[in-house]
């Protein structure tokens, strides 16, 4: 069965070979999907990196005598309510509809951002960060499904990775808050301001409506989590849970501590810029993320989504290493952008790898736990990094990631192309 795109849609784009012909094949329902997708995905991205910003200011406040290794085991503890959030909100969104879900995620990780300004001490800055990841975890998959099941499936390697590239500008933008708020209202203001994507429920409500697809499932089909490893699924459901649980360990365990790293001191194994430079250097570096995001839709949708993520990763296990030992700031920010390209570029495909290997009725299930069963994993990636940093220096906790990123690769022997796959009811 066809894609729930309009036929007259479909047939206008169908010569349209241009840079934005994804755009121009789309119909108001799909646009109106991406752009939920698109800004629910920057603006949890927006929310969920103010941390890793604030951190070495975090580490640094004598009232909440945060240490790098409890700095670590908070990030874990947020990824692993994220891994939760993901397969509720995955399965919420197969039943309920993925609009509601949408909301409901925005909300819970707007509200929870902002309360970790108020917290006195770590252990309520623990709950704040156990909530805010729970509603992290559930917009991806949420908006992956919104998205698969309205655009063509020819452009939808391409619509996903510019989804994708919403996180880049999400996390360009709190660097942005951060350079701006930090200085004046502390890190306390930084986390005030993460309340404001709350407001972008209302626009979700009026504008977004089900995919056709969605609607056409029976119920009862909908979210059932064992419809995923069923002799026919489980192999390459498991391959998919290993690739995941690796390629997140490596993003999340260079990502959350490049900020720390380029700010800490240098006896503290840091390089020891300002606050304000070290916001540039991460903005730097999303330039190159947004850039490696959509570049991978166009080379996915055009070689195929297997060839195009083991490139990525292969060359991010590279990478990250020779990033953690460099300690001249002029070579990390030429550095910093291509690291981010390969480093996270690859996640353009996993939402159009996810749809084209399920079904309609546990297509944002499948998304749920391929992505957060495999953050589970990847949940001690902070705690690693933060702990190795601190006994063994940057170079050796950053060359971990690397490694992970090359068992990412291995993991896709067990995982089928799907490039264009028309999807399914």
């Amino acid at each position: 069965m066809s894609d729930s795109i309009s036929a007259p849609a479909a047939l206008a784009g169908a010569g349209d070979t241009g840079m934005f012909a994804w755009w121009r094949a789309a119909d108001g329902r799909a646009r109106h999907a991406f752009v939920a997708a698109s800004l629910g995905w920057m603006l949890d991205s927006f929310d969920v990196m103010l941390y890793s910003l604030v951190l070495a200011s975090l580490i640094q406040d004598p009232t909440l005598q945060l240490s790098t290794a409890v700095a670590g085991q908070l990030g874990a503890l947020t990824l692993l309510s994220a891994a939760a959030g993901g397969v509720v909100f995955g399965v919420l969104a197969d039943r309920i509809g993925r609009k509601q879900a949408l909301m409901a995620a925005v909300l819970i990780y707007s509200v929870f951002t902002a309360a970790c300004g108020l917290v006195q001490n770590v252990a309520q800055l623990a709950i704040c960060r156990i909530l805010l990841g729970f509603g992290m975890g559930g917009e991806w998959a949420t908006g992956v499904a919104l998205v698969s099941e309205t655009f063509p499936a020819r452009h939808r390697g391409k619509a996903l990775a510019f989804v994708q590239s919403s996180w880049a500008i999400g996390y360009g933008l709190a660097a942005l808050v951060n350079l701006i708020v930090m200085p004046v209202w502390g890190w306390r203001g930084v986390f005030f301001v993460g309340v404001l994507p709350a407001l972008f429920t209302l626009w979700i409500r009026r504008k977004v409506e089900e995919p056709e697809l969605w609607r056409r499932t029976p119920d009862a089909a909908r979210g059932r989590i064992s419809e995923l490893f069923t002799p026919a699924r489980a192999r390459v459901t498991v391959f998919i849970i290993l690739m995941n649980a690796c390629c997140l360990f490596g993003w999340w365990g260079l990502n959350l501590w490049v900020p720390a790293y380029l700010n800490l001191p240098a006896e503290r194994g840091g390089v020891g810029l300002t606050s304000s430079a070290m916001s540039w250097f991460v903005i730097a570096m999303q330039v190159g993320m947004w850039f490696g995001y959509v570049s991978f839709g166009y080379i996915a949708d055009a070689i195929g989504r297997k060839r195009a993520y083991v490139g990525f990763v292969l060359m991010a296990s590279l990478l990250l290493p020779l990033y953690g030992y460099l300690r001249e700031p002029l070579y990390l920010l030429l550095l910093g952008p291509f690291v981010a390209f390969f480093g996270t570029g690859y996640y353009s495909g996993f939402g159009a790898v996810i749809a084209e290997l399920y079904p309609t009725s546990v297509r944002a299930t499948a998304a749920g736990v391929g992505y957060n069963v495999g953050r589970i994993a990847s949940a001690v990636a902070p705690f690693v990094v933060g702990s190795m940093a601190g006994t063994q220096g940057f170079g050796v906790a950053f060359a971990i990631t690397g490694a992970a990123f090359f068992l990412a690769a291995l993991a896709w022997l067990g995982i089928p192309d799907t490039a264009n796959r028309e999807l399914t009811a």
